[in-house]
């Protein structure tokens, strides 16, 4: 079963405590499919409107978050030009807990063991409102992506790798 649901995740507990609007949606992950692709089907969610959370290192050591559609890729030049960073390179999946506090097709932008800078592709900015992992693999959330800035620093560029 898909649909809108009664869930709390620390995710969901931030976005309640500082009262911004959002839904949350759940589906079932019992065939194994939490692929973003997957996921916006099960939802059936226009997979342009659904975004994946990446955790990246840079050159320097820091880490950094980029949130991008689940029908596109991290064009890691952007993302280097974005940071300043001169390489960036996503965090082995080994470390994500450890780094996030959240696992593989369960992390969220929001509520990591420590708040990093985050960047989301701008075409976010293109709908009224976005989803993106809930903190919990079958939960994800919907809500406008502007309203992120209320509490995470986040900045919108274009960060999407182009095919042209």
């Amino acid at each position: 079963m898909s649909g809108k649901a009664k869930v709390k995740t620390n995710a969901i507990r931030i976005l309640d405590s500082h009262k911004i609007e959002h839904e949350v949606y759940t589906y079932d992950t019992k065939d194994g499919v939490i692929d973003g692709q997957g996921v916006a089907a099960k939802l059936n969610q226009n997979p342009n409107q659904v975004f994946k959370t990446l955790v990246t290192q840079g050159k320097s050591k820091e880490y950094y978050v980029f949130v991008v559609p689940v029908a596109g890729e991290l064009d890691f030049k952007k993302a280097e030009k974005a940071t300043g960073e001169k390489k960036i390179e996503m965090i082995p999946m080994k470390d994500l807990l450890k780094v996030s506090g959240y696992i593989h097709g369960g992390c969220s932008c929001i509520g990591m063991k420590k708040q990093f800078k985050t960047y989301i592709d701008k075409s976010a900015l293109d709908f009224d409102s976005f989803m993106f992992s809930g903190g919990k693999i079958g939960v994800q959330i919907k809500m406008k992506a502007e309203a992120l800035k209320d509490i995470i620093p986040v900045e919108f560029v274009d960060l999407k790798k182009n095919y042209d």
